[in-house]
């Protein structure tokens, strides 16, 4: 298998395509771990409820259809973000990521650093349920 570099990666927040507008995306994918111990055993878990994360930086746009008409309406509620590595269709070397039911609670829509620079916004969703595909 290849080493790769992410240049091409697809990301589709509440059905908007933000691929062109992404300077970094990290998905977690946590199952939380119970415990299971019984007397007289060793330390045993099952797994839990999953508990994934996405973390997004997008340069911040206010036109229509763009990061800011997009982001902000999703603030306090849930949406589905899809994620691909890369722009081409899904398959076993290019799985989609499907993270239906994640939580944005907060949203910066200005972050104006010194005069000049860009404004990325970066975003945390929560929760949700987590499926790949890969055909």
């Amino acid at each position: 298998m290849a080493i790769i570099a992410f240049k091409d990666v697809s990301i589709v927040i509440n059905s908007v395509d933000l691929s062109d507008r992404a300077n970094a995306a990290t998905l977690t994918y946590e199952v939380e771990a119970q415990d299971a111990t019984v007397m007289g055993g060793n330390r045993a878990s099952v797994g839990g409820i999953q508990n994934n994360t996405l973390e997004v930086t997008l340069y911040q746009d206010f036109a229509a259809s763009e990061v800011e008409a997009t982001i902000f309406p999703l603030v306090g509620t849930t949406t589905t973000i899809v994620l691909k590595p890369t722009s081409s269709a899904t398959s076993a070397t290019n799985p989609t990521y499907t993270l239906t039911g994640a939580f944005l609670s907060s949203h910066t829509p200005i972050a104006a650093g010194d005069v000049g620079s860009t404004s990325p916004v970066s975003l945390s969703f929560t929760g949700g349920t987590l499926v790949k595909t890969t055909s």
